[in-house]
């Protein structure tokens, strides 16, 4: 009897386990042939990322070119944009993994809330990258070009000619910040869901919180003051936008449990 109490508990949890290899493993098929499927398209990407540069330059009448100082830099540089298109391509298909994988343990409103979630992550992440690559590329160019001299009277010029793995690695890390950062809203409603959080005290410590925006914003951004203003004044903008969503829940807690039958 008690071998067979013990082999019937352990069954779900294997089930579970060979249930997370199944959606794992097709995550990662579909995220290793989407990679390899933007790999000829790289070079294209690519330039879609020198855009805004080069209308700046262009705006200037400056002539400018990326240099790469490594046999392999390029090829390096071009698989490093394949995976990340890779990956962000096949982002909706492991968030409904992940979907498929905890949705038959959750409750009703457990449902709603995740699939909320996971339908505002990529909305929000894809809006923090478009602002970045909208507003702050160009305003950081800008900014960084204003550094040039042109050499007179006898001095030496200075020039920017970037290098091909550092542009990418300072544009992967700009549209990484603005990125992640626009998930704010996603992050306080999860806290707030599960009872970690409550509106009064974001009200209560806003000011607390803007020191905290702005202190991480110059951390994640390049060093000018103008990405982590671009950065900072939007995270203020969606600790407001995060306030309010609070407050939905919780009024939407207290019409549960004031008439348990009303949801």
């Amino acid at each position: 009897m008690t071998q067979t109490s013990n082999d019937n508990r352990h069954q779900p949890v294997l089930a579970h386990l060979l249930e997370l290899r199944k959606r794992f493993i097709y995550s990662i098929i579909i995220f290793a042939l989407l990679t390899a499927a933007c790999y000829p398209f790289a070079e294209t990407i690519f330039q879609f990322l020198l855009q805004p540069l080069g209308d700046l330059l262009q705006e200037k009448k400056l002539e400018r070119k990326l240099i790469y100082t490594g046999l392999s830099e390029a090829f390096i540089t071009y698989l490093k944009i394949s995976l990340f298109s890779g990956f962000f391509l096949s982002f909706p298909f492991i968030a409904s993994q992940i979907w498929f994988f905890i949705a038959p343990g959750l409750y009703k409103d457990e449902k709603k809330i995740l699939r909320a979630i996971l339908v505002a992550t990529p909305v929000l992440f894809i809006a923090g990258i478009i602002f970045a690559y909208k507003f702050i590329f160009p305003a950081a160019y800008g900014f960084f070009l204003s550094f040039e001299t042109p050499g007179t009277g006898g001095s030496l010029p200075i020039q920017l000619e970037p290098r091909v793995a550092e542009y990418l690695s300072f544009v992967m890390k700009l549209l990484l910040a603005f990125g992640v950062s626009f998930e704010l809203p996603v992050l306080i409603s999860v806290c707030a869901s599960v009872g970690l959080i409550h509106s009064s005290t974001l009200i209560k410590y806003w000011r607390i919180a803007i020191v905290i925006i702005f202190a991480i914003a110059a951390i994640v951004t390049p060093p000018d003051i103008l990405s982590m203003i671009g950065l900072a004044v939007p995270l203020v903008a969606l600790y407001g936008l995060s306030i309010l969503m609070v407050k939905l829940i919780e009024r939407r807690k207290n019409v549960k449990e004031a008439d348990p039958c009303s949801t």
